[in-house]
C-alpha cells in the first residue's frame, strides 16, 4: 500500500496492542500500514477486519459463544428460515440472520442457540412458543424427533470423529472452527487429486492451507489442531485419521519402498470419488488451489525444510505443542 501522504511503500507492521470491546480488553496482533517519512499509520478494509476478527474471536472464546457458522448449521438443520428460527427463540425478526452474519449475540441469546442444537431442547422451545400455528409446532417436532434419532443412531460413529478430532469448542487452536470432518475429508480428497502427495507432504500441504486462510480471515477452513514434530507440522492424530479415511473408501494410500531403505505412502484418488466443492466458501477454494500450485512442484524433502522455516514450528517443535493459529500471521510467503 502507497501512502497517501508521500506516494511511497509503507511497511505493514504486526504488533500487539489491546481492544476494548464491550467493556472487555483484548490483547490481539494489530495489523497497520506505516509511513516511514511521517510516522503516520494507515489500515484498509482488509485489515481492519482481520483486526476486529481477532478481538470477536477472543471475546466469543472467553464467554462461550458460538461462531457464525456453527449457528447457521445449527438452524439449517431444521430446515427452517433465518426469521422463524427468531420467532422460535423469541429474538427480534432479524436477529439470527445478524447472528449468522458475525454479529456478536449476548450471551444470553447466544445460550439459547446452544440449547436448541440438541432437538429435544428444540422441542421445549417449539412448545413455549405463542405464536407458531398447531400444524407448524406439529411438523417442526417431527423433524427433531426424527433428528433425535438419528443422532443416537450414528452416536457411536460421531464419538469416533470427535476423538480423532477432538471434540473441544472452537479456539485459538482450533482456528477458531469446530472441527469439521466432512470438509477436512474433502480437503485430502483435493490434494490428492491436484497431487497425489506422499503422506509427510499431504500434512504440510494441510497445515498451510488451514493456516494460510487464517491469516487472511482469522478462522481456520477444517477447525483441526496441528503438532510441530520432527518433519514438520501435522494434524493431530493424522495417522488415525488417514487410516479412517481409507477404511470409508474416501482414499487409496500406495506403499512404496526405496533403493535407499525408506518407505513411502502416497495418496491416491479412489476411481469415482469427485471433490465436492460445495462445502467450502469462494474464499476456502481460493485458498486451497493457491497452496496447491504452491508447492505443486515442490518435493516432500523440501517442503519439510520449508515447514522448517516457520515460527509456528520453531517455536513449538521442542515441546511437540499443538501450534497456535496466531503464528499463521507470520507465515512467510509462498
Amino acid at each position: 500500500m502507497k501512502s497517501p501522504i508521500t506516494g511511497k511503500e509503507m511497511k505493514l507492521i504486526k504488533e500487539r496492542r489491546s481492544m476494548n470491546f464491550r467493556k472487555e480488553m483484548f490483547e490481539i496482533i494489530f495489523h497497520y500500514y506505516r509511513c516511514e517519512n511521517s510516522g503516520e499509520q494507515f489500515t484498509t478494509t482488509e485489515l481492519d477486519e482481520v483486526n476486529m476478527n481477532q478481538v470477536y474471536n477472543k471475546y466469543r472464546d472467553k464467554f462461550n459463544i458460538t461462531f457464525p457458522d456453527e449457528i447457521l448449521r445449527i438452524r439449517e438443520k431444521y430446515g427452517l428460515s433465518a426469521a422463524k428460527m427468531s420467532e422460535i427463540l423469541g429474538f427480534g425478526v432479524n436477529s439470527y440472520r445478524q447472528y449468522e452474519s458475525g454479529e456478536m449475540p449476548s450471551v444470553a441469546n447466544a445460550k439459547l442457540i446452544q440449547m436448541v442444537d440438541d432437538p429435544k431442547k428444540f422441542i421445549s422451545m417449539i412448545e413455549l412458543c405463542g405464536t407458531l400455528e398447531e400444524k407448524s409446532k406439529v411438523k417442526l417436532i417431527q423433524k427433531a424427533q426424527l433428528l433425535s434419532e438419528e443422532n443416537n443412531r450414528n452416536s457411536v460413529n460421531s464419538n469416533f470423529k470427535e476423538y480423532l478430532l477432538g471434540n473441544r469448542m472452537a479456539d485459538i487452536y482450533s482456528g477458531y472452527r469446530n472441527p469439521n470432518f466432512e470438509k477436512f475429508t474433502e480437503m485430502v480428497v483435493f490434494f490428492t487429486d491436484k497431487l497425489s502427495p506422499f503422506k509427510t507432504k499431504m500434512n504440510k500441504l494441510l497445515f498451510y492451507a488451514d493456516f494460510f486462510m487464517f491469516k487472511q480471515s482469522c478462522f481456520s477452513i477444517s477447525g483441526l489442531r496441528y503438532n510441530a514434530i520432527d518433519m514438520g507440522p501435522v494434524p493431530n492424530n493424522f495417522q488415525s485419521i488417514f487410516e479412517y479415511l481409507v477404511n470409508k473408501d474416501e482414499i487409496e494410500i500406495q506403499t512404496t519402498e526405496f533403493p535407499n531403505g525408506y518407505t513411502g505412502e502416497q495418496f491416491k484418488t479412489r476411481k469415482g470419488r469427485v471433490f465436492n466443492a460445495d462445502l467450502f466458501t469462494e474464499n476456502e477454494l481460493f485458498t486451497l488451489e493457491k497452496v496447491a500450485n504452491a508447492f505443486k512442484e515442490t518435493s516432500t524433502l523440501d517442503i519439510i525444510e520449508l515447514s522448517h522455516l516457520e515460527e509456528a514450528w520453531k517455536k513449538n517443535e521442542k515441546k511437540k505443542s499443538v501450534i497456535s493459529y496466531e503464528f499463521a500471521f507470520e507465515l512467510n510467503p509462498f
